[in-house]
């Protein structure tokens, strides 16, 4: 059965800015979560974020993640690569020691990493450990990974009404990037190298693409899943905790089913509640018009990021792998969530 990749998005969307945009606040990135399907590593975030108003940089982001606690880490901002590709269009999106090229559109996107890494562990960074918050070793990580869609996109606001209303008309949109932002199940393969250990990846992964205005409100928690299953089965999500004022906040979901996109929405969701680096239940229940769909879930690798008061509020993001099961099928894939401190016990 043929599916169609694109899900009737336009190919140029999939190009990055040739030039820095003349509104500042315009910005875009490209970012992925990337599992083996053993498991027993990933990268539970990889991306590059540039924003108009400091074209000469742009900002990275790498966490590289292992089942027995090792993280390696980069962060920070970094000179940016020249959009242009062999043809001379904008296909590339790069700064420092990280890029993506647009290969294809909606067929085939290329991870480049060659740089310097923190490396850490996961109890650390529950500790409270930050890149260049203290002393830590510093270790080569090379990648060269190549990424294919296998499923449709999924633009948020897409698969109903009440979710469109809330991302066109509440910070919840400002906060995703709503509304030229969408993600697409893929599947993954290719070279990770942590100094003198090589590793061969098999498996699958989530890429994001957005372009367009951001706005960075006071946040309050969310809850993000999503994961390709052998049979060609899908699903993703993701839903805010309710609001102080009453009001609906967001709330979508999907699942792929026969090559297509099917809407859903959360009926229970694993808000982070507890901060654990491996093994907690996070299995989910959707609905969609045919009835309700249960996904089991647990978390396989993780990595934290424990913010001071000052900084959000203190907030808590965990930035996982977790392997889930549908009617006796499992696969691997992410999850991110987080919470501000009253909700952690």
């Amino acid at each position: 059965m043929a599916i169609d990749l694109t899900g009737g998005l336009d190919e140029e969307w999939e190009f990055v800015f040739a030039e820095q945009p003349d509104n500042p606040e315009a910005r875009e990135s490209v970012n992925a979560w990337i599992w083996d399907d053993s498991g027993t590593f990933g990268i539970p975030r990889i991306g590059v974020e540039a924003v108009a108003d400091q074209w000469e940089t742009h900002d990275i982001q790498v966490n590289i993640a292992f089942a027995d606690g090792r993280v390696y880490s980069m962060v920070g901002s970094h000179p940016v690569h020249d959009p242009a590709g062999a043809d001379g269009r904008a296909r590339i999106l790069g700064a420092g020691p990280l890029s993506f090229e647009l290969v294809q559109p909606y067929r085939h996107l290329r991870l480049r990493l060659d740089g310097m890494a923190f490396a850490t562990t996961t109890q650390a960074q529950l500790d409270g450990w930050m890149p260049g918050a203290g002393p830590s070793e510093q270790v080569r990580v090379q990648a060269e990974i190549d990424i294919r869609p296998a499923a449709p996109p999924w633009e948020n606001g897409s698969t109903s009404a009440e979710a469109k209303r809330i991302l066109s008309t509440q910070e919840e949109g400002d906060l995703i990037g709503y509304p030229w932002r969408f993600e697409q199940l893929c599947r993954a393969s290719g070279t990770l190298t942590i100094g003198d250990e090589a590793h061969r990846l098999n498996g699958g992964a989530d890429r994001i693409r957005r372009q367009g205005i951001r706005r960075l409100a006071k946040f309050w928690g969310h809850v993000w899943q999503s994961a390709l299953f052998p049979g060609g089965r899908g699903f993703g999500c993701q839903i805010y905790p309710p609001r102080k004022d009453g009001k609906a906040t967001y709330n979508e979901a999907y699942l792929v089913q026969d090559g297509r996109i099917v809407p859903a929405r959360v009926v229970r969701a694993p808000f982070l509640h507890s901060l654990v680096p491996q093994g907690d239940d996070v299995s989910l229940v959707l609905e969609t018009a045919d009835g309700t769909v249960e996904i089991g879930g647990e978390t396989l690798t993780s990595t934290f990021m424990v913010m001071p008061l000052e900084v959000g509020g203190g907030m808590q993001l965990q930035q996982a792998l977790a392997r889930y099961t549908w009617d006796g099928e499992s696969a691997v894939g992410m999850i991110e969530r987080s919470s501000l401190p009253d909700q952690i016990s």
